[in-house]
């Protein structure tokens, strides 16, 4: 039983240790170089798809799990993963295989923000 919790408290060491270096990495590129945030967004999705092709990303996701799977890269990896394995159904199959992937993250990321929508109201910051 003691076993068990300190497994679970290594999930969370190991989550937040992958998911901090990303952000950290993120952050640092926001700090020092003139990309705008919409750039770095892709990028790193970019970064996600690139290193899941190049079998880089799986060991990332099996030692950090969601530290490595809720950052933008980790929607890289889903859409990546999604698409090789439709891609074994032909070229219509990869295609539908990355929206598969990901359309319950993409769902749930429009159903919060329509509720966030009619719970809050918007309004420009001061300067």
């Amino acid at each position: 039983m003691f076993n068990e919790y300190i497994e679970l408290i290594m999930q969370f060491v190991r989550a937040f240790l992958v998911g901090g270096l990303i952000c950290t990495v993120a952050q640092v590129v926001i700090n020092y170089t003139e990309l705008t945030a919409g750039k770095i967004l892709v990028y790193t999705m970019l970064i996600g798809i690139v290193l899941t092709a190049l079998g880089l990303y799986e060991p990332l996701v099996e030692f950090g799990g969601a530290g490595a799977t809720v950052p933008i890269s980790g929607f890289g990896y889903l859409l990546a993963k999604g698409a090789m394995q439709g891609a074994q159904k032909g070229l219509f199959g990869a295609i539908t295989g990355a929206l598969a992937a990901a359309s319950a993250g993409i769902t749930a990321a429009v159903v919060f923000s329509f509720l966030a929508a009619l719970i809050f109201r918007s309004r420009s910051k001061p300067n």
